[in-house]
């Protein structure tokens, strides 16, 4: 599948987005650890700033998918009796109002 020149036009300006976040959040983290780094040794910082950001995003996503399959079991359940007790008596009530209006 293609994207159309909007979309890619958009992902572009996306990854631009991220691209800035990412780099302003590494300026700000070297300069509130308070290292001067220059050239081999900040693009070094950078590096291992992203690989570690990358590392926490990772476990972090783990994390919310384990509790979203815990907690998944209890929300089906739950809308199951939700939907189970008010089915029986939404089909009774309006059933026999809309067989009894076409008689009329």
């Amino acid at each position: 599948m293609q994207m159309g020149p909007d979309e890619r036009r958009i992902m572009r300006e996306r990854e631009r987005i991220y691209r800035a976040q990412v780099s302003q959040e590494v300026d700000t983290a070297l300069r509130e650890s308070g290292l001067r780094l220059e050239g081999e040794k900040r693009a070094q910082f950078e590096q291992r700033y992203l690989q570690e950001r990358r590392r926490i995003e990772h476990s972090l996503r783990q994390e919310i998918e384990s509790k979203r399959q815990q907690q998944l079991p209890v929300i089906q359940e739950r809308l199951k009796k939700e939907f189970q007790e008010t089915s029986p008596s939404t089909t009774s009530t309006s059933a026999p109002a809309a067989s009894g209006s076409p008689k009329k």
